[in-house]
């Protein structure tokens, strides 16, 4: 549950970094909502210097936060404190991450986190165990792995 809470933040950090539709002449901050001017109260004093495509990022991100249940907001305060707690490394290294998740095919992403799902369903002793055994693996035991995991024909 925690780690695609995590990604739900990742995929909404991108989003709003990387949305592309905006009006040109941006959006006024007086057009917007008084529940959108108190999430965006921060950005009020810089709003007009904002580029459009970014106050329409900040208008659609703030919406989305409003139409979260409150515990959904709730989780969210908590992966962001977390990834705001992230060295840049780790910032960069889970960027990397995502990115690679992003260039899988529909079918492996969704083998992906069916394996992710076996993995949560075992008990935590079967998790430590699980992690021991593969730390121990030999790297031409792992590439092996690798190989295996990758060839489509081999799933069940």
């Amino acid at each position: 549950m925690m780690r695609r809470g995590f990604g739900t933040l990742i995929l909404t950090v991108l989003l709003a970094v990387l949305g592309t539709s905006a009006r040109a002449d941006g959006i006024a901050w007086d057009d917007l909502s008084a529940d959108q001017q108190q999430v965006l109260a921060g950005q009020e004093p810089a709003w007009n210097d904002l580029a459009p495509a970014r106050q329409e990022q900040l208008s659609r991100g703030a919406q989305r936060w409003l139409d979260m249940p409150p515990p959904e907001r709730a989780l969210a305060r908590d992966r962001f404190a977390r990834w705001q707690s992230l060295t840049d490394e780790q910032r960069a290294a889970v960027r990397e991450r995502y990115e690679a998740y992003r260039s899988l095919s529909p079918s492996e992403r969704q083998r992906l986190r069916e394996t992710y799902q076996s993995f949560r369903r075992l008990t935590p002793d079967q998790r430590i165990e699980l992690r021991r055994r593969f730390r121990d693996l030999s790297p031409e035991q792992l590439r092996l792995l690798r190989e295996r995991r990758l060839r489509p024909a081999d799933r069940p």
